[in-house]
């Protein structure tokens, strides 16, 4: 109905919530923004996998609720975790965010593969692998792609079945690339050890999403799993880049 439209500015990077076809055969040009938060993500990356990795949620909750206080030792470790040194990262695409990614990892001391979801991203820097590669070698995949028809619902039961029971997910991509009740059966099952996500199908989130459902049970489980709002691109430094 808006006639006279010739622009449509994206007040973020993602544009799969216009019709770009339909804008390009009518002349209206679409921009995004690029670029803005590529550092925020970056640090959001790593703050939501260390939270699940190292069992924050549950040595902070020991601490608060006062048992360290009533402990007769200087110590407590009852939750496994591990050292990201000598892993291996994997990346789902490697655009300036997952290439951010792959350096803050490599100077953790992990070996870096990444999967080109339309295979034409080729770097020489870092190990390209195909996805069921990608699946079965890393120790942490995060998702860095956008959403389209190579990444949606990527993240399946298949996929899952072929990860180490070991592996953590983080996606900071776009939600629909991971089926969640595929996710949710995988770490009930503990066909993988954890998960952070940034992104969901529908935001804000559904009172009946299954995420919420797996979260809420209070089981130890549920803390394998940590939500946040769509908050990665959201730092005072990249909103102010943004309207800028």
């Amino acid at each position: 109905g808006a006639e006279k439209l010739k622009l449509i500015c994206e007040t973020a990077t993602g544009t799969d919530n216009i019709d770009v076809a339909y804008c390009k055969s009518k002349g209206i040009l679409v921009c995004n923004v690029k670029g803005y938060s590529t550092a925020n993500v970056v640090q959001h990356t790593f703050a939501t996998f260390f939270y699940v990795y190292e069992k924050l949620r549950h040595y902070d909750d020991y601490v608060k609720l006062g048992k360290y206080a009533e402990s007769d030792i200087f110590t407590y470790f009852e939750k496994k975790f591990h050292e990201l040194a000598g892993k291996t990262w994997g990346i789902v695409g490697l655009g300036e965010i997952g290439k951010g990614v792959a350096k803050v990892a490599s100077a953790f001391g992990c070996k870096v593969v990444y999967y080109s979801t339309s295979g034409k991203n080729n770097n020489d820097e870092y190990e390209r692998v195909d996805f069921d590669a990608l699946l079965s070698r890393s120790d942490i995949i995060s998702i860095h792609a956008p959403l389209n028809d190579y990444t949606r619902y990527l993240f399946s039961t298949e996929a899952f079945d072929k990860m180490k029971p070991s592996a953590f997910l983080i996606n900071m991509g776009r939600g629909p690339i991971v089926d969640e009740n595929a996710l949710v059966e995988a770490l009930k099952a503990h066909k993988l050890a954890g998960a952070a996500l940034d992104v969901i199908a529908k935001e804000p989130m559904a009172k009946d999403s299954v995420l919420l459902s797996f979260m809420k049970e209070g089981s130890e489980d549920a803390e394998r799993l940590f939500v946040t709002p769509h908050i990665a691109w959201a730092s005072v430094e990249a909103r102010q880049r943004l309207m800028d």
